[in-house]
């Protein structure tokens, strides 16, 4: 994301008077505008002079079952309404536009198309959405200054979109290095089978890939309907069966960390309970709690005498 030590004031008006009608963003000192379309109100934007002229611009659609994600198409247009009516006709999955374009007419079609292929390299890079485009676009040639010029370009573009609320860019894992011994990584390690990794996230849990899960559910867990979600991952390949075990193939995002153990244990599971720090981990924990408290005592010691 775009760092900062200086906050930034970014101006919503809502089109429609309806926070679910048409938006127009602008943020302070950029030359940058964006707007967010709904599908529905496309053709009410043919009296805007602005949306004829160069964008990228992302589609968005809303998952279809519960282990779908949500889907994205990224592009570039000399005419942002025209190709929007175009994909209106033509584009079934999307709901949604949020078109960007520059409000004194400074991007050409290199420097678009050179939008276009970063916007589709970071969407897949993350691996939040599922990227519709069939062709990978083709990144233009553009000079030094420009290239300077673009890259701020995405910044902004960036802080816009997580302001809408789509976090197509945000990996779901912060890009840190990953440490088996990271203190912020929690455990399941049950009889079960279940053996698991995970963590704690701005946007719910996540648990890490090759993440095992119990290969057995318990009854009442399959009565009360609770094993749906770990089927439809099943189903879905997004939970695979490695020789005789059950595996997560990737980095998966659970809305809580009850909602992951009870897939993982295959049964009603407390996550505030069952995930947990490593022994290594509590115990350096104490360590350097009881070095503290020596430490302070050891101060006292000295001032009293």
């Amino acid at each position: 994301m775009y760092t900062s030590k200086y906050g930034k004031t970014i101006k919503l008006f809502l089109m429609d008077s309806d926070p679910d009608g048409r938006i127009a963003c602008e943020l302070s000192n950029w030359t940058g505008k964006a707007y967010r379309i709904p599908r529905g109100k496309v053709k009410d934007c043919s009296d805007r002079e602005d949306l004829r002229s160069t964008t990228v611009y992302l589609l968005f659609g809303k998952p279809e079952t519960l282990t779908d994600k949500a889907k994205v198409y990224i592009g570039e247009a000399e005419n942002a309404y025209s190709r929007l009516v175009d994909h209106v006709s033509k584009k079934e999955f999307w709901n949604e536009a949020v078109v960007f374009i520059s409000k004194d007419d400074n991007l050409n079609k290199a420097h678009i198309k050179y939008l276009e292929s970063r916007l589709f390299e970071m969407a897949n890079m993350a691996s939040r959405y599922d990227v519709q485009n069939s062709n990978t676009p083709t990144k233009s040639s553009i000079s030094e200054s420009d290239k300077a010029e673009m890259e701020e370009f995405i910044e902004y573009i960036k802080i816009l979109i997580n302001t809408m609320g789509f976090k197509v860019f945000d990996p779901l894992i912060k890009q840190e290095p990953v440490n088996n011994n990271d203190d912020e990584n929690l455990y399941i390690n049950a009889a079960s089978g279940a053996n698991a990794k995970g963590k704690r996230t701005s946007d719910g849990f996540v648990v890490f890939r090759n993440s095992e899960i119990a290969t057995e559910t318990v009854e009442s867990y399959r009565e009360r309907g609770l094993d749906k979600l770990r089927n439809e991952l099943i189903k879905n390949e997004i939970i695979v069966q490695v020789d005789d075990k059950l595996v997560f193939k990737s980095d998966w995002l659970f809305s809580s960390p009850s909602a992951a153990a009870n897939v993982i244990m295959g049964r009603s599971a407390n996550g505030l309970k069952e995930w947990i720090l490593p022994a290594k981990s509590y115990m350096k924990l104490r360590s350097k709690k009881y070095q503290k408290l020596t430490n302070k005592f050891s101060q006292q010691l000295n001032a009293i005498a």
